[in-house]
């Protein structure tokens, strides 16, 4: 860590004013037009007399009036450089020079770096205001009008009024994105006390953060208006509203805690939120520290962006949440959604991050303490699971992508920015991988661990507690200039300053080994036991050349479990290799029966017939407690593996025997497998996995053993009648280890396949069998996930035909005909009974795609294109989606692929919900039609341009989704630009002083590891810069050297003169929307303030797609003959949108000319002729 990091220093403001308080006014709501219109008010206090122009943050929305103390009117200009990331040249298609460009346009807006999109001048009059530091009353007039994202309106194409058809808006961000719909200062390191007021109709709510002191309502009756008052420092994007026919449920546990929700949806919510008063006093008992604010507020709508968006005092979920006592499956995530929520409200609301660079503190916090929530209801086994498998998952990732730094130290000019191999800028939260941050959450819950693990969770405890305390102090103070409210930030020198006080460690280490730097640690272990010298022999090797792995130096714990007991080693690792010499505590008894004692204190009887005669080991374990973000892979005999699997009472030791047991294919395993499967005291997710390894093992011994028949006799034996075996009782969920694993067993059976590979008919029929006489009849709980469960095993028996078989149902196999009328009879069914959460029809959709891909069926991708559309059950289009996105991986442009593609490509662009669009990218991502240099008919320059656009403009509202289009782009084409893209106009390029042709250094395929996105640009320059050559420097300073008109090398830069260029604020050159400037500059002297200021005038950003085409009918549904057809939908006419620097010739010298200021256009005039001159000559010709 650098030694400015490791030094604890007050916040200071990078703006040169503080803001003290907001008012938040929306005097109304339109449904039917989808907008709003209101007013905001910031007190501002200047710090700098200097202060001339005050820049804060607004985006989409139109700007009527500026006002200063509602006396001075103040001009104000817009500009908004990420409406589109790459205007400077629109023939660049790889990801390095937009990663450049992205970055660069999120930094010219970001209000950490003293900027923004609207820029307000203060006016003359005001200026003795500024001198004497008195606060500044800043009010805008704006309204907002089809908001493409933060702000999201619901309106069911239903009749009736609003109220009555369940019409409601809620807002919802992508990290700091409140600035979607009202202007704000959008930082999380700038927070204010606020006063917010809603007028709605008289039959909405309007909910909001903090509390509600009063409702008032027009002298008419037909509308009311709710105020809300804040008290406590909030940043802008803790501040949300949500407005609707909400029903109010008062927690009868808690009053200050209120839950809103749909019309009729009330009798489920109050089944659904009982619990949140016990999460209440699990978190204040153990942080010592009351909830922060007196209030919380819960509101449950539809179409969410997210599952769970949290802001100071409410939280918003989504109402796919609820359920009723009958569901099980969905009452663990429910639980989990909402205990993680409260979490955040102490560490993410009330303590926030300080910058991005600290944003793994909150995450890391919330997720803990929800952790240690998890631990107390669902118990120790459910703990080490998660943690089991974040760590499995961590592992993988970091593997693939080369390594996650959560916190990475300030670049210095001499040193390289660990991110290059990454394909985006993660530097800001906006240009940020979905799955990298969701990645970086799962880090930072995993580092918080160790950090417990090494300081005990009890001084852990206490360093939170002692944070909440002086930020509570804090939060009751009254704002002055001297960063009253500092200590609601979270900074990591300032947790590690927290950490060191009161535990007395010194963490910095671990800091830097764990956080300031990415990667995971990967060992390999093997013994030998030395009979003569009674010790083990054991090495360990790290390998930390592999992408993504670092070389570990530390301590490293081994744990032997011997005959006389379980004892710990702890080796120092210092190189690649470490060997070591354990001296045993045991001799071998030759097999003489006594009670081992175990590492939890337990004493079991063991069977010692299979182990060594002359070895006391019964089995070695690397990194008992998981104390290191760490992979391992050992080796031992299979007998040790199998006394793991059945001793050891850790659940993380019996899923790492599994996976090693799977690598044995023999009877002695699928015996310690069967037996772990019937043990009613093993954790359930334990005998799940055995279950579905032993399936892989019989598979493997298809020859010798029957897996499927022993499967079903364990079946029977656990759930079938007590007179007649072969008889399924009837469903009696109320135990609920012994439902999950009923689950699971089927689906184990169907991996199963015979000598032939194909699944056995007595599998197919058992499984039939088990839907047809399904008796739920007396059972207290639902089973429309069992149902699901067994239509998804069902799915898994599907192996590939022969031969594609006609459409006739006559000429279909016995199985497939057997498979095909089980899912087309519940899908029917469905429709008249509906399950929970259509459970069952979205295991009939997977079913039907299954037996299309098989070719048992046509392939055919109408009917899912029916369920995928608006207007259906979220979790129906998801699956509907995921199918098309399945279809068009196995056809491609065979059988219409290529429109079904398209028609997906549509959907993102154009589909109503911000869910859906992400949640088709991220299928393609998994899931893509080919992968870089795959040859694929699909792979075209009119793709290439459609995903460019979508991407560089297309997604200009919606950060999560700008940057799975950048994830999806990168799965198809990598980071360099397309080779089969044909070389564009001016590719080629004559160099007058070296008499040359060569290809124009703009379009030259960059180097993977150069770093596209510096922190700062005066950092990344040289003294040598006039001697590198274009593609070697960084996009900002190619952006300057193109309208230098340098092209083929790069001379007379300086750093100077580059801090020159980028000192001119909102210059057009340099943030560049050419058309979103109202003018090039601010200044009295030119223009006048002008009242009623508008907006309207600024042209949007193009948008992407266009109408969809409607062809043919979709045929009915399989055996519904009555069902509605619908639409279907083919591509529709690709037309690249170009940039207006696409139009024009970016090196000619006289466009360059009229672009500098207007003031200083008159000194040049006479110079023109001898610029244009000159210029042409160090400019190189296009070759005709």
């Amino acid at each position: 860590m650098s030694k400015s990091s490791k030094k604890f220093d007050r916040f200071e403001s990078p703006r040169d004013f503080r803001l003290s308080h907001q008012i938040l006014c929306i005097t109304g709501f339109n449904f039917q037009r989808k907008s709003i219109i209101g007013y905001t008010e910031l007190h501002v206090v200047p710090i700098k007399p200097s202060l001339n122009k005050i820049k804060i943050n607004s985006k989409q929305c139109r700007v009527y009036r500026v006002c200063i103390n509602d006396y001075w009117e103040a001009s104000f200009m817009y500009n908004d450089p990420t409406l589109e990331i790459c205007q400077s040249d629109s023939r660049q298609r790889n990801l390095n020079f937009f990663s450049g460009c992205h970055y660069d346009a999120v930094s010219s807006v970001d209000t950490d770096k003293n900027n923004g999109e609207l820029t307000i001048k203060i006016p003359h009059g005001a200026s003795h205001l500024l001198s004497e530091q008195k606060p500044l009353r800043i009010s805008i007039e704006f309204s907002l009008e089809r908001p493409q994202g933060g702000l999201h309106f619901v309106v069911p194409e239903t009749e009736g009024t609003m109220d009555e058809r369940g019409a409601h808006l809620f807002t919802y961000a992508y990290e700091h994105s409140s600035r979607l719909w009202f202007p704000c200062i959008d930082s999380y390191s700038e927070p204010c006390t606020w006063k917010l007021e809603f007028t709605v109709d008289a039959s909405m709510v309007a909910v909001s953060c903090g509390d509600l002191y009063e409702t008032v309502y027009t002298p008419d009756m037909r509308k009311k208006t709710f105020h809300y008052v804040l008290t406590i420092p909030t940043a802008a994007p803790n501040i949300a509203v949500a407005v609707g026919p909400f029903e109010i449920l008062v927690d009868p546990y808690m009053p200050e805690v209120t839950h809103f929700c749909l019309p009729k949806l009330k009798p489920i919510l109050e089944h659904s939120t009982d619990f949140i008063h016990e999460v209440f006093e699990f978190f204040e008992e153990n942080l010592s520290s009351r909830y922060p604010f007196s209030c919380y507020k819960q509101v449950f709508v539809d179409e969410a962006f997210v599952q769970a968006d949290t802001y100071s005092t409410m939280t918003i979920f989504n109402t796919n949440l609820l359920h009723t006592r009958r569901i099980i499956d969905q009452t663990f995530l429910t639980r989990k959604i909402l205990a993680q929520a409260l979490a955040e409200q102490f560490f993410t609301c009330f303590i926030n991050m300080q910058s991005w660079n600290d944003a793994w503190l909150v995450r890391g916090i919330s997720k803990y303490l929800c952790g240690l929530y998890l631990k107390k209801v669902f118990g120790m086994n459910e703990y080490r699971s998660i943690i089991y498998k974040e760590l499995k998952e961590l592992c993988v990732y970091e593997q693939d992508i080369g390594g996650l730094t959560l916190c990475p130290e300030p670049l210095t000019p001499t040193k390289v920015d660990s991110s290059s191999h990454l394909h985006f800028p993660r530097n800001h939260s906006h240009t940020v991988s979905w799955q990298y941050a969701k990645m970086l959450a799962t880090k930072s819950h995993l580092i918080m661990r160790l950090i417990e693990l090494r300081i005990g969770q009890e001084l852990l405890l206490q360093v939170f507690n002692k944070l909440l305390s002086l930020a509570s102090a804090a939060a009751q103070q009254k704002f002055f200039l001297a960063n009253a409210w500092y200590n609601l930030l979270l900074s990591t020198p300032g947790f590690l300053k927290a950490l060191s006080n009161v535990s007395g460690k010194d963490l910095t280490t671990f800091i830097e080994q764990w956080v300031t730097q990415g990667g995971i640690v990967r060992f390999h272990g093997n013994f030998i036991f030395n009979r003569k010298r009674n010790i083990v022999e054991l090495e360990i090797r790290q390998d930390p050349s592999r992408r993504g792995v670092f070389k570990y130096v530390g301590p490293l714990k081994v744990t032997i479990q011997e005959l006389d007991g379980s004892f710990e080693h702890t080796l120092q690792v210092e190189d690649n290799l470490v060997k070591g010499e354990i001296t045993c505590h045991s001799k071998s008894r030759r097999h003489k029966k006594k009670k081992i004692p175990l590492l939890n204190g337990e004493e079991v009887d063991m069977d010692l017939s299979a182990m060594d005669a002359d070895s006391p080991v019964l089995w070695i374990r690397i990194d008992t407690e998981m104390t290191l973000l760490r992979q391992v892979s050992f080796d031992q005999p299979d007998f040790q593996w199998q006394y793991q699997l059945k001793f050891e009472r850790d659940i993380a030791a019996q899923l790492e025997a599994i996976t090693a047991l799977q690598r044995f294919p023999s009877t002695e395993t699928i015996q310690t497998l069967g037996s772990i499967i019937k043990d009613k005291t093993a954790f359930y997710k334990v005998r799940v996995e055995a279950a579905e390894g032993l399936s892989k093992v019989a598979n493997e011994l298809f020859a010798s053993f029957n897996g499927s028949s022993a499967l079903m006799e364990i079946f029977y034996d656990l759930f079938g009648a007590y007179n007649c075996r072969q008889i399924i009782k009837q469903n009696d969920f109320s135990n609920f280890q012994e439902y999950f694993l009923q689950k699971a067993l089927p689906m184990s059976l169907a991996y199963i396949r015979d000598a032939h590979r194909v699944c056995p008919k007595e599998t197919l029929s058992f499984l039939t069998d088990l839907i047809k006489y399904n008796d739920n009849r007396t059972n207290r709980y639902s089973d429309n996930y069992y149902i699901a469960a067994l239509i998804d095993a069902l799915t898994e028996t599907i192996t590939p035909a022969v031969a594609m078989v006609t459409t006739s149902v006559e000429h279909l196999s016995p199985e497939t005909k057997l498979v095909l009328e089980e899912v087309t009879r519940c899908l029917n069914l469905e429709k008249m009974l509906p399950c929970y959460h259509h459970t069952i029809s979205i295991s009939c959709l997977n079913a039907i795609r299954m037996l299309q891909k098989n070719s048992h069926i046509p392939s055919d991708p109408t009917l899912f294109q029916t369920y995928a559309q608006y207007g259906h059950f979220l979790e129906i289009r998801v699956a509907a989606l995921k199918a098309l996105v399945d279809y068009v991986k196995v056809e491609g442009v065979n059988n219409y692929g290529a429109d079904v593609f398209s028609w997906l490509l549509d959907i993102v662009e154009q589909d109503p919900v911000p869910y859906v669009r992400h949640k088709v990218l991220r299928m393609l991502i998994k899931n893509p039609p080919f992968k870089q240099k795959d040859s694929s008919p699909l792979c075209n320059e009119p793709l290439v341009e459609r995903i460019w656009a979508l991407m560089n403009s297309g997604t200009s509202h919606d950060s999560r989704l700008r940057c799975d289009a950048v994830d999806f782009y990168y799965t198809l084409f990598g980071r360099n630009r397309p080779s089969f893209l044909p070389i564009p106009e001016l590719g080629m390029v004559l160099n007058l002083r070296e008499k040359k042709t060569l290809l124009n250094p703009l379009l030259v395929k960059e180097d993977n590891t150069a770093n596209p996105y510096p922190m700062d640009i005066t950092e990344t320059v040289s003294n040598d810069t006039r001697k590198r050559k274009p593609e070697n420097l960084s996009p900002a300073i190619k952006k300057l050297s193109k309208t230098s008109g340098i092209s083929a090398e790069v001379k007379d830069v300086s750093t100077k003169q580059i801090k020159s260029e980028l000192k001119e604020p909102l210059h057009i050159d340099t943030l560049g929307h050419h058309d979103d400037i109202i003018e090039d500059h601010v200044d009295d002297e030119v223009r006048p303030p002008t009242p009623g200021g508008n907006i309207s005038d600024i042209a949007s950003p193009p948008t992407p797609g266009g109408s969809i085409k409607q062809e043919m009918d979709l045929s009915p549904v399989i055996g519904d003959s009555d069902r509605v057809s619908f639409p279907a939908f083919t591509d529709r006419e690709l037309t690249p949108q170009l940039s207006h620097s696409a139009s024009r010739d970016s090196l000619n010298s006289d466009k360059l000319h009229k672009k500098k200021k207007k003031k200083n256009k008159h000194k040049h005039k006479h110079k023109r002729e001898k610029d244009e001159e000159t210029s042409q000559r160090n400019t190189p010709s296009p070759m005709m």
